[in-house]
């Protein structure tokens, strides 16, 4: 394995669907996981089996469409889910089972009545299980944001001598700090005795706002996967974005990590997704918004008009997105303006532009925004 490449786990079509309102139907998880595999998704988790019949039909469907990606299926560490999460995923070229169970203190007691010993017997059950149906397991230790270190590495190396081949270290409820997440990590990988036969993953959700902080913050410290979601859908306020964590990783080379994903299918692949589960994407959204490429303050115009990179470290073209925008506003300036009449075929002069301007002001006052309808009235009444 490329030591420096991260893996990109897309759980849009399972955590992403547990949102309000994101129910799919078989033949848009197919659109959209064919959508993913040309993206360059390393592992697609297609869905919880167990879960319905729908979700047991959407797995098996998906197995039998998908080529080159890994198929995973969800599972507890039930002994029924397993053995439905194999069946659903026995057309699939490179099928994975991903099973699990809550290792915090929080989730033993309240969640399970149970104990540490007996929570570890059960993960390692859970796995073994998995490895009847195939040599492909993820392990994931739910809570382990919120679970002590030294009992989460004995989880970690239980689980890899029973055969996972993952093990997903999930940050649920998104609590940690970005140094906390990657100090557990650190911990894992310094503390695993044999944590090199398995690949260390990241799935954080964004509570607090820090998905994606969390999961560079792990991979930098040694997780080797990232799960995430297309627009960062996902519980509550949603998982870690891919559109993120993949640009995060590309403008940042020093880093010394990379991707398989095609960048220039962010934004259509977004638009796919927000369409078909029917979530528009909030416009402040980092790489996907409508507004991640606009620029409306005259500062940021003038310097943007002068140099493109003086206010955008990415290229629209780059990530599949539209040209930049210069949105006019109260808040814009002469050289904007000037650009705008430019662009509709008006060439004037400063001095031109300087009354132009006042007139501009006049309407911005009264608007959210100045189209362009505004400004060929403006300028042909002034051409008069």
């Amino acid at each position: 394995m490329d030591s420096n490449k991260v893996y990109i786990f897309d759980t849009t079509l399972r955590d992403g669907e547990q949102v309000p309102g994101c129910k799919l139907n078989t033949n848009e998880k197919v659109e959209i996981a064919l959508a993913l595999e040309a993206l360059g998704v390393d592992i697609i988790e297609a869905g919880f089996p167990i879960s319905s019949p729908g979700d047991f039909e959407s797995v098996s469907e998906i197995s039998r469409v998908i080529k080159d990606a890994v198929v995973c299926g969800l599972s507890r560490a039930v002994q029924k889910d397993i053995e439905a999460a194999g069946q659903a995923l026995r057309h699939a070229r490179r099928p994975r089972i991903h099973t699990g169970i809550g290792t915090s203190d929080s989730h033993i007691r309240s969640k399970f009545n149970s104990t540490r010993e007996e929570i570890l017997e059960r993960a390692v059950q859970a796995v073994k299980w998995a490895r009847q149906y195939t040599d492909n397991v993820e392990f994931y230790a739910e809570d382990a944001g919120r679970t002590e270190n030294e009992y989460l590495a004995r989880v970690v190396e239980a689980v890899i001598r029973a055969g996972a081949t993952t093990v997903n270290i999930p940050d649920t409820t998104g609590y940690c700090l970005p140094g906390q997440y990657g100090e557990k990590i650190a911990y894992l990988v310094n503390n695993v005795p044999n944590v090199d036969k398995a690949v260390l993953s990241c799935h954080c959700h964004n509570d607090l706002g820090l998905a994606t902080a969390n999961s560079i913050q792990g991979a930098i410290n040694g997780a080797r996967q990232i799960e995430c979601t297309i627009n960062g859908l996902g519980e509550r306020a949603g998982n870690t974005a891919l559109e993120e964590v993949v640009m995060v990783m590309r403008q940042h080379p020093e880093l010394g990590l990379y991707t398989g994903i095609r960048p220039e299918m962010l934004n259509p692949i977004s638009r796919l997704v927000s369409d078909t589960m029917r979530m528009p994407v909030q416009p402040n959204k980092a790489i996907v918004g409508a507004n991640a490429f606009s620029h409306s303050s005259g500062i940021h115009q003038d310097g943007f008009l002068k140099d493109a990179q003086t206010y955008e470290i990415i290229r629209p073209d780059e990530v599949g997105a539209d040209t930049s925008k210069i949105v006019l506003t109260a808040r814009s300036g002469r050289s904007a303006l000037a650009y705008r009449f430019k662009n509709l075929g008006f060439e004037f002069d400063r001095n031109a532009i300087d009354v132009l301007y006042e007139r501009f002001l006049a309407v911005a006052d009264q608007k959210k925004e100045v189209a362009d309808e505004d400004l060929d009235a403006m300028a042909k009444a002034y051409e008069k």
